[in-house]
């Protein structure tokens, strides 16, 4: 009779082939329901507005039969439905629309002006990142000693301290009384036509060609704005190295090698800054696209011929094929970062692995 007993049923595990394909498949429906949802948003918020797409592109003097042609070129005479029906399909062709405010499509316009800001924002970083990680876990090291109190200070005043204001204070210094740093814009105009812009990038594209006089001159020109632009970015990395650190600091394994005998400066620098890699990449990250979205008024201050110039103008002439655009293309942004630093932990973090299975 023991033979007769009911075999155990046996559970059938997903294999990790299967796993993968299912994690790719449930990222991509969730950027791409992440997107749908942040297009909905702006494409029913811009409609919202009272703001008139046809005045903006005819003017306030045109006649009422100029003003019904060009309300049914837009297609505002459509159902709101089906215009933003019509507004996904144009988006599933990467077609933003035409620029009200310029006359030529959004994705020319878009990518004409995102190499400056994107060069602008990735110094700002460099600047922050090169500055704030050291800063923060020394301050870690050496709590409440003076140091410590001054980076705090150094990131206060960064948050409260407009940019708008230390930009024209930078500009009124640097550049009108000392002559140190170019002035607004990108480089100045005797240059302009000795630069081949191959990159979009102008630092990298003046190295290409080897004219160090043009380097120099966008250099002095950019060296400013990023510079303010990476004291924000230098205040809040240095607060969150800060935190990681003082809460590494002070788990057993720190205890159990300085019983050990292993220096404080080995602990510090090799163990406890390397358990915090993946969230002080995180940060970086979110960082970086921060600064990418929110240079808006350092780019007006320094008459920068960027991304956030080019949004301020299209929000202020009532341009929503722009505005859309632009808003689409930051939060695109985010979502790839924070997928990529979700692969990153997943990467360097067994846990997370384990909790995904």
């Amino acid at each position: 009779m023991s033979q007769l007993l009911p075999q155990q049923h046996m559970t059938l595990e997903p294999s990790p082939i299967w796993r993968r394909l299912r994690a790719l498949l449930k990222g991509t429906l969730s950027i791409f329901c992440t997107l749908l949802g942040l297009a909905a948003l702006t494409f029913f918020i811009g409609r919202l507005l009272p703001i008139d797409p046809v005045v903006a592109v005819i003017g306030d003097n045109a006649g009422q039969e100029a003003y019904d042609k060009m309300y049914h070129l837009l297609g505002l005479d459509q159902p709101l439905w089906k215009q933003f029906i019509d507004y996904v399909w144009q988006l599933a062709h990467l077609n933003f629309g035409t620029a009200l405010t310029t006359s030529q499509p959004v994705a020319q316009d878009i990518a004409r002006v995102f190499p400056a800001t994107l060069e602008l924002a990735t110094l700002a970083a460099i600047i922050g990142v090169g500055l704030g990680i050291p800063a923060g876990v020394l301050s870690s090291m050496y709590r409440n000693s003076w140091f410590d109190h001054v980076i705090r200070f150094i990131g206060l005043l960064s948050y409260s301290t407009p940019h708008f204001w230390l930009g024209l204070m930078g500009l009124l210094l640097f550049y009108a009384s000392l002559g140190w740093i170019g002035g607004p814009g990108r480089i100045d105009f005797m240059y302009e036509f000795d630069l081949q812009p191959v990159t979009g990038f102008w630092l990298i594209d003046s190295l290409l060609a080897g004219n160090w006089e043009v380097f120099k001159n966008v250099f002095g020109h950019i060296i400013l704005p990023a510079s303010i632009l990476g004291l924000s970015s230098l205040a809040y990395i240095s607060r969150m190295v800060r935190s990681f650190m003082i809460e590494q600091l002070s788990q057993e394994y720190i205890i159990t090698a300085r019983v050990k005998g292993l220096s404080w400066a080995r602990c510090v620098w090799v163990h406890a800054l390397r358990n915090i890699a993946v969230p002080t990449l995180t940060v970086v990250a979110l960082s970086w696209a921060t600064l990418l979205e929110g240079a808006v008024l350092t780019e007006t201050v320094f008459a920068w011929p960027g991304f956030g110039r080019y949004l301020t103008n299209a929000l202020l002439a009532g341009d929503m094929n722009a505005v859309v655009g632009c808003t689409l293309l930051i939060g695109a942004i985010f979502v790839v970062l924070n997928l990529i630093c979700d692969l990153l932990y997943r990467i360097f973090d067994p846990r997370t692995r384990q909790e995904g299975q």
